[in-house]
């Protein structure tokens, strides 16, 4: 699939608003500092990718965006609603209803066909699980491969089944970790088109972490981290498409 190169979006309500967040692990003189004082605002409906080398804590405050993680301290807010307030199942209930995740690795089922890996998501998350099924895999190029086991599909397909399995459910936010990491070139190319198409058009705001600064040329906003903290919010004037990057 190919994504058009689209102007930045508009977006008037905000996505994700964090003011001083802060997120330590370990204690006393073993603490570390994960992210120290992270302020920024993601408009919904965004294509943001958060930029940063190996420790900059990008993870980190993707992990807190998606409540898979509670900050030490600080805010963080999610489409208005106070995240750090939220108990074991408010925040379960938070990544149910509101957000789907890709990551560098598929972990699909091996023994379940990419029908079946996203069915599984699709049963948790309301009716019409076998029509959704179908669709998100359609929409992300492989209406002719359900039926495939993981082993039977490359690796970039196998990220689409992720990539499926991540907005079955219609997410308002999607955030993928490295979803390219363990591609070569070109798939990884072929992915990001599925990524950055799926947000066109729509409301859903799509968040990515990686190291790889030429995917932010695809990006409507681009935040870079360093030691845990921010260091610059760029916006594209002009957002590439999927298949001007490489590296």
């Amino acid at each position: 699939m190919s994504a058009p190169a689209p102007t930045s979006p508009v977006a008037t309500d905000l996505a994700i608003q964090t003011s001083d967040l802060v997120k330590t692990y370990g204690e006393g003189h073993a603490a570390v500092t994960a992210l120290d004082g992270v302020s920024l605002e993601i408009p919904a409906g965004e294509f943001v990718v958060l930029l940063g080398p190996s420790g900059s804590g990008k993870t980190t405050l993707l992990n807190l965006i998606g409540a898979l993680e509670a900050p030490t301290s600080g805010s963080l807010k999610a489409f208005g609603s106070e995240l750090g307030e939220l108990d074991d199942d408010g925040r379960t209930a938070y990544r149910l209803d509101s957000v789907g995740f890709v990551f560098q690795f598929y972990n699909l089922v091996p023994t379940l066909t990419a029908r079946e890996n996203v069915a599984l998501m699709a049963e948790l998350t309301g009716s019409d699980a076998e029509q959704r099924t179908a669709d998100v895999l359609t929409a992300v190029g492989l209406g002719d491969r359900m039926d495939h086991f993981p082993s039977q599909l490359s690796g970039g397909e196998q990220q689409r089944v992720a990539i499926a399995r991540g907005i079955v459910k219609h997410p308002r936010l999607l955030l993928c970790d490295e979803p390219t990491g363990a591609l070569d070139v070109e798939t990884g190319k072929q992915v990001l088109g599925v990524l950055r198409e799926l947000a066109n058009g729509s409301d859903r705001t799509v968040v990515i972490v990686t190291h790889n600064a030429v995917i932010g040329k695809m990006a409507d906003r681009v935040i870079r981290l360093r030691d845990g903290s921010v260091v610059d919010v760029a916006l594209n004037e002009r957002v590439g498409s999927a298949e001007e990057l490489d590296w």
